[in-house]
């Protein structure tokens, strides 16, 4: 078992990671009842694609011997409906520029073949543009 989760109320839960104790709140999203105030459920679907690609991209990075420290994503949601669901996630990714160019494409297509890249629906478009700098 890795968390567990407790409906607060109010389209609000509470999940706690089992082994740090770490807690994270859903709330809701404003257009469907929701108050918010926290990261919705599918937001956490389409954040959790970026950090996902840049955990396995890091692993790389230092097993390799350079450093991704200062990257940073940014991460937009599509939603669709009939059925409500995430419908594209774009990710805007940075990488510093110190990065060596003859690690980049390895490096890029560890990120666009992550393990949560690889879990999502066939059907959810994911939009990825890399730029150093």
């Amino acid at each position: 078992m890795i968390s567990k989760v407790q409906y607060l109320g109010s389209l609000r839960t509470e999940s706690t990671h089992l082994a740090s104790g770490e807690k994270v709140i859903t709330d809701a999203p404003i257009d469907n009842h929701g108050r918010g105030e926290a990261f919705s459920p599918t937001d956490m679907l389409a954040n959790h694609l970026a950090t996902c690609m840049i955990t396995v991209m890091g692993i790389y990075a230092e097993n390799t011997g350079f450093s991704m420290e200062g990257t940073t994503a940014s991460v937009h949601k599509v939603m669709a409906s009939n059925p409500r669901r995430v419908a594209a996630v774009e990710i805007d990714l940075q990488l510093p520029a110190g990065i060596p160019e003859k690690y980049r494409s390895k490096l890029e297509d560890i990120g666009l073949n992550c393990p949560v890249a690889k879990s999502l629906h066939p059907d959810l478009v994911q939009q990825v543009r890399i730029k150093y700098v």
